[in-house]
């Protein structure tokens, strides 16, 4: 894809960065500063908030690994995506993010949800 984001494979692997003292350097690749992060769990606002998640994350569950599980779909500098949550080699959390990119490439929007989306009843 010609405009892939690397900001998020920066941000990724802020999530999957096992020591904590790296976490800072990948989220300043992958983040605007006023940056906005938005889940069932979470909800910060900026850089040292978005770093403070992160390392609570990896302090909470030290094996997770955090993939992302499809190709991306994109416009107007909005990416959705699915991803999972593993340990030990079972998917603990499966979701689906949407990632709203600014011009200069960073992200400055994560809205995130949690598990598949169910079918209509009847």
């Amino acid at each position: 894809m010609a405009d892939y984001p690397e900001a998020l494979d920066h941000m990724l692997a802020a999530w999957n960065e096992r020591d904590l003292d790296k976490v800072r350097a990948h989220l300043e690749k992958a983040l605007a500063a006023d940056v906005i992060f938005c889940d069932p769990s979470n909800l910060v606002h900026g850089l040292d908030e978005f770093e403070a998640m992160v390392r609570e994350f990896r302090t909470s569950i030290p094996e997770a690994v955090c993939a992302r599980t499809t190709e991306l779909d994109t416009h107007h500098n909005r990416y959705r995506y699915e991803w999972t949550v593993s340990s030990k080699g079972e998917v603990l959390v499966p979701g689906f993010d949407v990632a709203f990119v600014n011009d200069s490439g960073l992200v400055e929007r994560v809205e995130g949800f949690f598990g598949p989306l169910l079918p209509l009843d009847g």
